[in-house]
């Protein structure tokens, strides 16, 4: 529900790099950034323990390993953006805005210098969204979708349940839709993104474009048009979480990245993170665990990309 405005509504209202939105359509050379998803504080405890999900300090604690992996990182990311799922308690359940608080306190340590980018996930606006629960996430976290530049890339957020199930909220879909067609639009014109970026909970597809329907994928009744649209428009990659686990593919050169979580695993990952590097011809990225990254920080390889002119 937003233009161009404040483009990173988040626990602490920092500008973004204090650079104009001018400055930030210009390429000035290759950055990283990192894409997390799925904190989902109370997660842990209600999975392990078929528990209430009421408590959630194992979460923190690897919120705080995650922040603190992350201020090491030289150069320093432009941005981290946490795709959906924030916290586990739905709307309107009881710890949720003990969850929210406490995710917040987490994240107040993150450098200054290193933007927070929040991704409503289906725990966030409930399975079946609403104008009031999707009105409280806005005040919660920002803007349910949006647009940003940064180092001459375009960036989409989206909110990826308008997509799963806007049966009780059609008009905010419909305005999506809008804004979204529009924006694609954009990207055709001339002064062109260097790439585009998408940034959503709901992964398109979780290994093949034609797969069938899952809780984990956004639909056939859908995902095709997405990504159609997509692709005429030139987005290189489409990053998501939800799955709880690391998986994605690639399709007509239009990549879908899905990564496993900073919070509960389902599958065999660690916790961690995935590192992205944007240089003039690609988008390349890599999934560290928060232990390798605390370590090693971003491997040589790919800190040898960053340097390029």
């Amino acid at each position: 529900m937003a233009e161009n405005g404040d483009i990173f509504l988040r626990a602490k209202r920092r500008t973004f790099s204090g650079l104009t939105e001018d400055v930030e359509r210009e390429w000035r050379g290759p950055f990283c950034f990192i894409q997390a998803a799925d904190p989902q504080l109370g997660l842990i405890n209600d999975w392990r323990d078929s528990g209430p999900g009421d408590v959630w300090s194992e979460e923190v604690q690897l919120i705080q390993q995650t922040v603190g992996a992350v201020n090491k990182l030289r150069p320093r990311p432009r941005f981290m953006v946490l795709c959906g799922d924030l916290v586990h308690s739905m709307p309107g359940s009881p710890y949720r805005s003990g969850q929210e608080a406490d995710l917040k306190r987490a994240l107040e340590d993150t450098d200054p210098s290193i933007p927070l980018v929040f991704v409503s996930g289906n725990h966030d606006l409930g399975n079946t969204p609403t104008p009031a629960t999707v009105q409280q996430y806005c005040q919660d976290w920002g803007d349910d979708y949006f647009s940003f530049w940064v180092g001459g890339v375009l960036c989409l957020v989206l909110n990826s349940q308008l997509f799963y199930d806007a049966s009780l909220c059609p008009a905010l879909k419909e305005a999506q839709d809008v804004w979204l067609n529009q924006q694609l639009h954009n990207c055709l014109e001339e002064p062109r993104p260097k790439h585009v970026l998408v940034f959503q909970h709901i992964p398109l597809y979780l290994k093949t474009p034609d797969e069938d329907d899952d809780y984990f994928n956004l639909h056939k009744d859908v995902r095709p048009r997405l990504l159609e649209k997509f692709k005429a428009a030139g987005v290189k990659a489409v990053f998501s979480g939800h799955y709880h686990r690391n998986a994605g593919g690639a399709h007509d050169g239009l990549d879908m990245v899905v990564s496993s979580a900073i919070g509960c695993q389902l599958g065999g990952d660690a916790h961690g993170v995935r590192l992205v590097v944007v240089t003039a011809d690609a988008v390349l990225h890599r999934y560290y665990s928060l232990e390798q990254l605390a370590a090693q920080g971003m491997d040589l390889d790919l800190r040898k990309l960053l340097q390029q002119p």
